[in-house]
């Protein structure tokens, strides 16, 4: 009888960051169990998205979960009154998109999914270079919530709690786009734009961001031939 795969818990909202991390994972040999969140966001579109790459990997399990953080709003992806930031990223400023507490949220149920699973890891699309001021995104952070994780559940106290993986942390997104079109990532049907229209606006800071990354690593492919 074969073998079955290791197990790992993808944090997956369906923009080319998770997507890429997804494929990784299954790259590195993992059995991939999908999680994704309603949380109040406006680009609720990015659901469609998770559950089109979900298909695509052939990722069995997807579970998406319902935790309305836009209940008290605080950032300009849960509250409408907020405009969405198109003006770019300004350095040593927490842009308005940050959601408060939104990827502690997202881990510890991950943490949770992944006890219940026996998961051996959880895979995070998080990213310290295009959007340094989410406090939420730095490597220091992942290092503390490891920490919390062998503290916090009967596995990490027996020694064997999941670690967090963050493949893209340090990348730019640039090399993300490289490693996605390495992995064989349909960037097409990713969604990473903050608005929830049928198309992406193209203005909002994610999206001109991934459309100039793309245009890069196009570009540095025709130099290379």
């Amino acid at each position: 009888m074969a073998q079955s795969l290791k197990k790992a818990i993808i944090l997956l909202s369906g923009g080319l960051d998770s997507t890429t991390v997804a494929a990784q994972a299954i790259a590195d040999g993992y059995e991939a169990i999908a999680l994704s969140f309603r949380y109040g966001q406006r680009h609720e579109r990015e659901l469609l998205a998770a559950r089109q790459v979900a298909n695509f990997l052939k990722i069995q399990e997807h579970f998406i979960i319902d935790v309305n953080l836009g209940q008290w709003g605080g950032s300009a992806l849960t509250d409408t009154s907020l405009d969405v930031p198109v003006d770019g990223v300004q350095i040593n400023e927490i842009p308005i998109t940050y959601v408060p507490g939104r990827n502690t949220v997202f881990i510890a149920i991950a943490l949770s999914l992944a006890e219940s699973k026996e998961a051996e890891a959880i895979y995070l699309g998080i990213n310290a270079v295009d959007y340094s001021g989410y406090p939420d995104c730095r490597p220091d952070y992942l290092e503390a919530f490891q920490k919390l994780a062998a503290l916090s559940s009967k596995v990490g106290v027996e020694g064997h709690a999941p670690k967090l993986i963050a493949p893209l942390v340090m990348d730019s997104k640039v090399d993300i786009v490289r490693r996605a079109k390495r992995l064989g990532v349909p960037i097409e049907i990713t969604w990473s734009c903050y608005q929830g229209g049928e198309f992406p606006c193209g203005v909002c800071d994610s999206c001109r961001i991934r459309d100039q990354a793309i245009l890069e690593a196009e570009q540095v492919n025709v130099g290379q031939l």
